[in-house]
């Protein structure tokens, strides 16, 4: 089959994480004809590691710390919180720089305000795509919880969660230690307090919620192919963009690279590079012991770390690794922090053969990359979502697709365009 007589696409989608498959859909739902193209399953990258959270308050970015206490701690790996790997140092360098920079009051104040209008829809975005899936019983109404070990930290984050409820009207619960053993019976440690997110979400099996979502398109006439997006190029005559499959090209009007920490190379062979790094991270899932219960995600805030009740085992993650994206694995930040864990909840024995570990993909403001790519017409990005892929994905995907059809925007794309690096 040539290109002259191939089926042509209104749009090709790069990349079947979540934040691709969730693009696909509301491109679809928009009236396009998509192909989705990656080279595993939906769901299996870095959409299948994480704490399972559509965060509702994350509106802050998770920014460098500036005090150089917390610096140097972290640059000599005495932090839970991050592990650096001292080789990457150097090419890491210039991203490391930009993101310190952006981590100071102008940097937070910017994030914040281009992060509102998505994280504050991204739930309902979600609810909007599970009810259309038939999946809507996978979201889980709990909240999360911060968990606090010093009285000035759990004031400070009282502070500030007073301050993102007066500015957007996000609800918590500040819980002592009695309150949290009402709603945890199981925890060991001793914390001074914690603070309850109940409007966030979580899923138990965020690759299902993928495939769910990629099952949805599919049911409605998308079309899903294994394909390498290094392969994307303009096509033949000019017009649009092709990929290569073992069948021959798959050629549209419009590509959308959505591929998370690969949305770079590809960008590369087109001659533009962008500002991409990721903060690498791991899990495993355990088995409770006895007849322990974990009713919410908790994040333990001194060590960095995080636990969930997912529908394997209660899954334990870990903080950001600052490596290559290729490099073998270093599970260091596990092994520290299952030791914290066990303090914390009773954990009987591992349940995954070795420790997952994914990539996160993120830009030096730690604002995703959406909208167009100049100079290369129909060729649009969606990507660079650091540590909220799964909250995001629904609500920048109808975003893009909106963009694309010039339609009413939910919220200006401004901070998001690819030309501010």
């Amino acid at each position: 089959m040539n290109e002259m007589t191939a089926r042509k696409h209104d749009c090709i989608v790069l990349g079947a994480g979540i934040v691709g498959v969730s693009t696909a859909c509301q491109l679809q739902m928009a009236g396009y004809d998509v192909v989705l193209i990656d080279r595993q399953p939906p769901g299996q990258a870095t959409s299948f590691g994480n704490a399972g959270l559509i965060q509702h308050e994350a509106i802050v970015p998770y920014m460098m710390p500036r005090d150089w206490r917390t610096l140097l701690t972290m640059a000599r790996n005495k932090s839970t919180q991050a592990h650096l790997h001292y080789r990457a140092v150097l090419r890491l360098a210039p991203w490391l720089w930009r993101y310190w920079r952006n981590s100071g009051q102008r940097g937070l104040t910017a994030g914040a305000e281009a992060h509102a209008p998505l994280v504050l829809r991204a739930v309902a975005e979600h609810e909007s795509l599970m009810a259309e899936a038939g999946c809507a019983d996978m979201l889980r109404r709990t909240g999360y919880v911060r968990l606090h070990r010093d009285t000035e930290d759990l004031d400070a984050d009282e502070a500030e969660q007073s301050r993102l409820h007066d500015t957007y009207g996000i609800d918590f619960e500040v819980k002592n230690p009695d309150q949290l053993e009402q709603i945890e019976p199981h925890l060991r440690e001793e914390f001074v307090g914690g603070i309850v997110l109940p409007q966030v979400g979580s899923i138990g099996d965020p690759e299902a919620l993928t495939r769910a979502y990629a099952k949805l398109f599919a049911e409605r006439g998308g079309r899903l192919e294994t394909g390498d997006a290094r392969t994307l190029s303009r096509s033949t005559n000019g017009s649009g963009w092709q990929v290569q499959n073992i069948a021959g090209p798959i050629t549209a009007d419009h590509a959308v690279i959505a591929l998370g920490p690969w949305s770079g190379d590809v960008l590369r062979g087109l001659g533009i590079d962008v500002p991409l790094a990721v903060k690498r991270g791991y899990h495993m899932h355990f088995r409770a012991g006895g007849n322990a219960t974990l009713n919410h995600p908790l994040l333990d805030v001194t060590y960095g770390f995080a636990m969930a009740p997912m529908d394997r085992g209660v899954r334990v993650t870990t903080g950001a690794e600052f490596a290559f994206r290729d490099a073998r694995p270093t599970p260091v930040q596990l092994e520290q922090v299952e030791a914290i864990a066990r303090q914390i909840f009773p954990l009987a024995e591992r349940l995954d053969p070795e420790p997952w570990m994914g990539a996160r993909p993120c830009t030096p403001d730690l604002i995703p990359v959406i909208g167009p790519v100049p100079r290369h017409k129909g060729l649009w990005a969606n990507f660079g979502h650091h540590h909220l892929g799964l909250t995001l994905g629904p609500v920048t995907g109808r975003l893009l697709a909106q963009m694309m059809k010039q339609d009413d925007l939910l919220t200006d794309p401004t901070p998001y365009a690819i030309t501010r690096f």
